[in-house]
């Protein structure tokens, strides 16, 4: 099926927006993330981890859902078509690998806010935690800034679905 002008633009529009305001939540997460692991401040610790949490469930969460979920709308919606292109292919299975390791990895976000938010804090408190919530950030920006490379600068090559499919005789039918 395949979607007329406006309602693609408006497609890819929701896909962009979604995408990117996935990659700058990621961002603002990852700052909070550096700010609680390496402030001296309990207070801003406390404040860094209980908003992480906050911006997980309120916004990371939803644009990751909103960014798949469009995306698969766009693929199949346009001639890039979902299994036709190397990098559209690619795109869906780092935005699904991404979506799964964030929903994963939200249960080890939520231990070190329910730890900030108790009255006592300290400095070597879940610091193992407090780092991989560093690291995976860091891992998920990467993974990110790469689906955004691969739409901007759409590689070239056609799966052997897309070949077949390019090169399938068109048959014309006559009323």
């Amino acid at each position: 099926m395949t979607m007329t002008p406006g309602l693609r633009k408006f497609v890819l529009t929701a896909h962009v927006t979604s995408s990117v305001g996935w990659l700058g939540a990621v961002a603002v997460f990852l700052a909070l993330a550096v700010a609680g692991l390496t402030s001296q401040d309990a207070q801003m610790v406390r404040a860094a981890y209980l908003a992480t949490d906050a911006i997980t469930w309120s916004v990371i969460v939803p644009l990751a859902l909103a960014s798949l979920l469009i995306g698969l709308v766009n693929a199949l919606g346009t001639p890039w078509g979902l299994f036709r292109h190397y990098w559209v292919l690619a795109k869906l299975v780092l935005t699904i690998l991404a979506t799964f390791l964030l929903l994963v990895h939200t249960q080890p976000i939520g231990v070190v806010a329910d730890a900030a938010a108790e009255t006592t804090w300290s400095s070597a408190a879940l610091r193992h935690l407090r780092i991989q919530l560093v690291a995976d950030a860091s891992a998920a920006l990467v993974v990110l800034l790469v689906a955004t490379t691969l739409s901007v600068y759409k590689p070239r090559g056609v799966t052997p679905y897309g070949w077949r499919k390019q090169h399938e005789p068109r048959t014309v039918l006559v009323p």
